[in-house]
């Protein structure tokens, strides 16, 4: 990502102390007219630092949608929050926090960091393929000032040395450049090679930056033309796959309903195995959903046994199982006796014990019937807490429920959900003491309401899947996203960009030979490096190799360009 100074105002606008007269300058300076503030306002937008504090505030915003039900993954959770905080259920809604996702807030976030990353790649593209271009930068005079640095004499020509090394640092990867600087020396012959390596260090970094690009735009695909809905469906039953079927939906702005997928499916049978001892006792330890599948009416029937974390895809489409739980199967006849309501209905999980919660309703019924109450499978009770369930499969299952007589609301006009029971047109059924009347039942039971209001049975469980139902086109591409992340995250880390240098110099005691390095890492270390090409270049006759350090080294005195100018010159490009 590229930084650059805003070279609107001076440097030492706000240096201490400044003059009056110095701050007035400053104060004209900064008054800019729309096109210099709108070049301003780029450069700010497409700096690194701002670029990292909208990821940072992505992340942030990202923090609600873990922690807050989300309309779009299950809707009877959100109801539940809803109604366990009434007083915070409006503000999280005109916030849209029960839909972080598809907020304007967390698209106005995303979008800007999108165009922030956009203007940080971009120009140091443009650099890197300058820099990619560009020939090794020329040795500095002094090579000796280097901390890694060798020395030695020999017999060999000048062109033989230079030669040689040019050869051997080419087949050690590195890009090499000759130089003559015979001219510049009084006409002693003096050559030197100039060579860097580490170039990928730079595209490794380009390429993660390219990465988050990559996998924003996969996650705005899905986004876009995808789909998500969830549908509980109980043992035996079936689905296919429109609109009507889904308990929740929630569909991308440019995707089509006509293009779903015409598959179906019938959930046959669901199989838990349940730990019974130990500090998870009471948990369920793996469970399989039996699925009869075709991706087509008409088509070859498959079979598939759909689990956590592996989906069942069909043409596109994920199917992953999410959540299960129970159903009481029960009869309700009102105060004639006639059956007004029969059939499994579907209780809500409240905890790990899968003790249940949930509503029964039979309008038909004459005055209006209702239940509410909780379902135990495994029941126990104790004086301090009450019932319970101390076990999440169906070894003593038992519900505990109240009775409700009225209106029910349904022909208000107004959506209602089946897990709420409306009250305001309700009364509690009482013993004839007055205190609640409370229907304690298990399989196979029947109860009878006071003054012959009607009954209820329990005759049976059946169990019920949650699963969620998704088209994500962009995920292929978000996956390459990340794979790309890794991979130019690998180049940034471990590649070392140097860059080394050999110049060969006739003297009258022979051909002196200086190799310098540089390692524009940080922390990095060349003087392994500078030991095997010494040893590879210097021949047997050759004198003894020295490294010499700066204060002592004669030539070293005679400055002209230091290793700190050696190693940002060619950079400037790139700053």
């Amino acid at each position: 990502m590229s930084k650059r100074r805003n070279k609107d105002i001076p440097r030492d606008a706000t240096a201490p102390g400044a003059s009056t007269e110095a701050s007035a300058e400053t104060s004209a300076a900064t008054e800019m007219n729309a096109r210099e503030f709108g070049r301003w306002i780029w450069r700010q937008w497409t700096s690194m630092r701002t670029a990292l504090l909208l990821l940072l505030l992505l992340a942030l915003a990202a923090v609600p949608g873990s922690v807050i039900p989300q309309e779009n993954i299950d809707m009877s959770k959100v109801s539940k929050w809803k109604d366990a905080h009434p007083d915070l259920a409006p503000v999280y809604e005109k916030l849209g926090l029960f839909d972080v996702y598809s907020s304007p807030w967390f698209s106005a976030i995303y979008l800007l960091l999108v165009v922030s990353l956009i203007g940080c790649i971009v120009p140091r593209l443009r650099v890197y393929a300058k820099a990619m271009r560009a020939r090794p930068v020329k040795a500095p005079r002094n090579l000796t000032r280097f901390s890694d640095n060798a020395t030695y004499t020999t017999d060999e020509d000048v062109d033989v040395v230079v030669e040689r090394a040019r050869a051997l640092l080419k087949k050690r990867r590195f890009r090499v450049d000759v130089h003559d600087e015979s001219a510049a020396n009084a006409g002693t012959k003096v050559a030197s090679v100039s060579s860097e390596r580490g170039y990928l260090r730079e595209a490794g970094n380009l390429l993660f930056h390219f990465s988050i690009l990559v996998v924003m735009v996969g996650f705005a695909l899905g986004s876009l033309f995808g789909y998500q809905g969830g549908v509980l469906l109980q043992v035996g039953n079936g689905f296919s796959n429109n609109l009507t079927q889904y308990d929740e939906f929630s569909a991308g702005g440019l995707y089509d309903a006509d293009d779903m997928p015409p598959f179906s499916f019938d959930l046959t049978d669901f199989d838990a195995e349940w730990l019974y001892s130990g500090a998870a006792a009471g948990q369920a330890r793996k469970f399989v959903s039996k699925l009869e599948y075709t991706e087509e009416p008409g088509g070859e029937q498959k079979s598939y046994d759909l689990r956590v974390n592996h989906p069942l895809n069909i043409s596109g489409t994920d199917i992953f199982l999410i959540g299960h739980g129970y159903a009481p199967v029960v009869t309700v006849r009102d105060s004639s006796g006639e059956a007004v309501y029969s059939g499994p209905t579907i209780f809500l999980p409240l905890d790990q014990t899968f003790r249940s919660m949930g509503v029964i309703k039979a309008p038909d019924a004459e005055g209006g019937l209702a239940f509410e109450g909780e379902l135990y499978p495994t029941y126990e009770f104790d004086m301090d807490h009450g019932p319970y369930s101390s076990h999440g499969s169906l070894i003593d299952p038992k519900m505990s429920l109240l009775a409700y007589t009225g209106d029910l609301g349904l022909d208000a006009g107004v959506s209602q959900s089946v897990y709420i029971l409306d009250k305001a047109g309700m009364e509690k059924v009482l013993k004839a003491d007055g205190s609640d009347f409370r229907v304690d039942i298990s399989p196979g039971e029947t109860v009878k309401l006071p003054d012959g209001q009607g009954s209820i049975s329990f005759d049976g469980i059946v169990s019920w899947n949650k699963l969620q139902i998704s088209h994500t086109p962009g995920k292929l591409v978000a996956l390459a996203g990340v794979v790309l992340a890794l991979i130019g995250m690998i180049g940034s880390l471990y590649v070392r960009p140097r860059r080394i240098w050999v110049r060969a110099r006739r003297t009258e005691e022979g051909t002196l030979v200086e190799i310098g390095g540089l390692d524009r890492s940080s922390g990095g270390d060349v003087s392994e490096e500078l030991e095997e090409i010494r040893a590879a270049l210097a021949p047997a006759t050759s004198s003894t190799p020295s490294t010499l350090p700066a204060e002592t080294d004669p030539v070293a005195q005679e400055t002209q360009q230091s290793p700190q100018q050696a190693g940002e010159t060619g950079e400037k490009e790139q700053s």
